[in-house]
């Protein structure tokens, strides 16, 4: 491979010590807990027949120049006008990446813009936005392939189909919060990991897929928990409750085998089972550079990844405006110590239960207890957020409604 200049400049990594400092310098960026954003994806559909296929033709001539890259190489790839950007997986997944906001209520109104204003284009060429977090229509389908894409196929093929549903089908929210000052990020790590069951189970959409009921109330998660653990299972576990989160996702990124390695051609397949840590050890043709580290990290799917800041990942998409609930309820449960305490207390039962969240749901008693118990601590919480009225009784009345149901499934 013909390096250039500019490739050239960029410091290598010689040995794990390097990598482990640049990780702990990227991944982990502390200070005053202030910001927040939102990842929002939908599966895309015809409007009029939701089983027909939609194909990259017809989403680059329904987004115009807020279309990607990937998607048309001549694309400008405008921002949505209250400054998200959109993106296409590789199923045609449509996404939007908010820019980040000091309070909740202006978040919400900025991504409620761009939502609708996505949602016009869509319109206008007879597409839609889906409604769960897995296509409940169509089988998995490609519908853009790029170098890493073809790379990530070959690689999760060799553990079944689940990679392929899992790009090609499925749909998330990711809700991104500040990982908090030195002090306050050890707790703020566990709790958002200790709570994610639960509230899996309480937000689950993705229980039909092409078609049938999968027996699963998130066959999204589902399938990321069989695609490869070393790259999806979570970091932070009840028993190493203390571990130091910075050394804990160190050897996490380091231990994970490659996915892919860029190139300037085609093929961007990785020898099966050569780790980060191998490949600073001296495994490949060259040395790795900081640039690879940080793409490697891309290619890392836990349910929370530390990006600078913490990005949660467990949330199936929401219909309509309810990608909301869950922002307030995070948003609540870390708006001061004594809810994380409590928090913490109320999901510990249920902390560990990653994949009986995904497959039960609230039909899990422990699961559902828990999950009742944090939306109570949430909506005690919510005035903390500073909401305006009529948004602060949207969120009330729908935070009710789910640990209604939470509370229904136990009886």
């Amino acid at each position: 491979m013909v390096m250039s200049p500019e490739v050239d400049r960029i410091p290598v990594l010689r040995d794990r010590a390097a990598a482990a400092r640049h990780l702990a310098r990227i991944c982990f960026k502390t200070g005053p807990p202030t910001l927040t954003g939102v990842e929002l994806e939908w599966t895309v559909h015809d409007a009029v027949d939701p089983v027909r296929p939609v194909d990259a033709a017809r989403l680059r001539a329904a987004l115009g120049p807020y279309g990607p890259t990937t998607l048309d190489p001549t694309s400008p790839a405008l921002r949505l006008l209250r400054g998200s950007a959109m993106t296409v997986e590789p199923g045609g997944q449509l996404e939007i990446s908010t820019a980040p906001q000091a309070c909740v209520a202006a978040l919400i109104e900025a991504t409620q813009s761009d939502v609708e204003q996505a949602t016009r284009l869509l319109d206008a060429a007879g597409l839609t936005l889906g409604r769960a977090g897995i296509d409940p229509y169509r089988r998995p389908r490609p519908v853009i392939d790029t170098p890493r894409y073809r790379a990530m196929r070959q690689v999760f093929d060799r553990r079944g189909p689940d990679g392929r549903t899992m790009m090609y089908s499925t749909a998330g929210l990711q809700i991104c919060l500040d990982a908090g000052q030195p002090e306050q990020l050890p707790a703020r790590w566990q709790l958002v990991h200790a709570v994610g069951p639960p509230l899996l189970a309480a937000f689950a959409t993705a229980n039909r897929h092409a078609g049938r009921d999968t027996g699963w109330a998130s066959a999204r998660m589902g399938a990321w928990w069989r695609i490869d653990p070393a790259r999806t299972a979570p970091v932070w576990t009840p028993a190493e409750a203390d571990r130091d989160p910075v050394a804990a996702w160190t050897a996490y990124v380091l231990a994970a085998p490659l996915l892919c390695v860029r190139g300037d051609g085609p093929d961007w397949t990785a020898p099966p089972g050569v780790t980060f840590a191998d490949w600073v050890d001296g495994a490949l043709h060259r040395p790795p550079r900081v640039d690879d580290l940080e793409y490697h990290v891309s290619t890392l799917f836990p349910p929370v990844r530390p990006r600078g800041y913490l990005e949660i990942r467990y949330f199936d998409a929401q219909p309509g405006r309810g990608w909301i609930l869950p922002l307030a309820v995070l948003s609540a449960l870390l708006s001061g110590p004594d809810t994380i305490v409590a928090a913490m207390e109320a999901a510990a039962p249920a902390a560990d239960s990653w994949r009986r969240a995904a497959r039960h749901g609230l039909r899990d008693a422990t699961l559902a207890r828990a999950a009742a118990g944090l939306l109570d601590l949430a909506r005690t919480a919510l005035p903390r957020l500073e909401l305006p009225p009529t948004l602060h009784q949207e969120m009330d009345h729908g935070l009710r409604r789910r640990r209604d149901a939470a509370e229904r499934s136990m009886r």
